[in-house]
């Protein structure tokens, strides 16, 4: 069994596993494969709640920007992998890439008690794209999330959201397979800084 408390990632130490999934190794950045039935959902539309995903986090304070490359093999209906922001199960941001008809879209995901979710159609802005980089800053009671795709500077706004102020958080890499049998993600590049 791998270690999955005090982990150093990306050269950076701290990391910790959430629901850390049966296959993982840190090579080349970090390569997972989803667990099947994995999920961060909270209520909205389904009715059910959901806990299950997996997130390799670390500690950030009340200001902090990380941001990664990513690239997934995504396969079936849901399959996600991008930045988890987490206070607690009732209060976290996920954004990234979502598997939605067949189709990659840039999602974010803000809880508070409750599920929100918004898409932007990334192969219709874009075209077929083998990786997008997604940036998240928390700045006081706002959390700003930039993207790029195929690695370019993350410049275009997909989201941007309230999260409560102050007092430490976690966020880092997240995937997860809701109604597929798991997929292959590599965060090929990870970066973090606090103010």
């Amino acid at each position: 069994m791998q270690q999955v408390e005090d982990l150093t990632m990306f050269g950076i130490g701290g990391w910790r596993w959430l629901n850390p999934p049966e296959n993982w190794l840190s090579y080349a950045g970090m390569t997972a494969t989803t667990d099947s039935g994995t999920d961060f959902w909270r209520t909205t539309h389904y009715g059910f709640v959901r806990d299950t995903g997996h997130a390799l986090l670390r500690r950030v304070g009340p200001e902090f920007r990380m941001t990664t490359r990513f690239f997934g093999d995504y396969r079936e209906q849901y399959d996600q992998a991008g930045l988890l922001l987490r206070l607690d199960e009732n209060n976290w941001i996920k954004t990234g890439i979502e598997y939605v008809d067949g189709e990659q879209l840039l999602s974010a995901v803000v809880t508070r008690e409750v599920s929100d979710w918004n898409v932007v159609p990334l192969e219709t802005l874009h075209g077929k794209v083998e990786s997008v980089t997604i940036d998240l800053r928390r700045t006081a009671d706002t959390v700003t999330i930039r993207y790029a795709p195929e690695g370019g500077e993350p410049e275009t706004l997909l989201r941007l959201a309230y999260f409560p102020p102050g007092g430490d958080a976690e966020a880092g890499p997240m995937c997860a397979s809701p109604d597929g049998s798991g997929f292959p993600v590599r965060f090929a590049e990870l970066s973090f800084s606090e103010s």
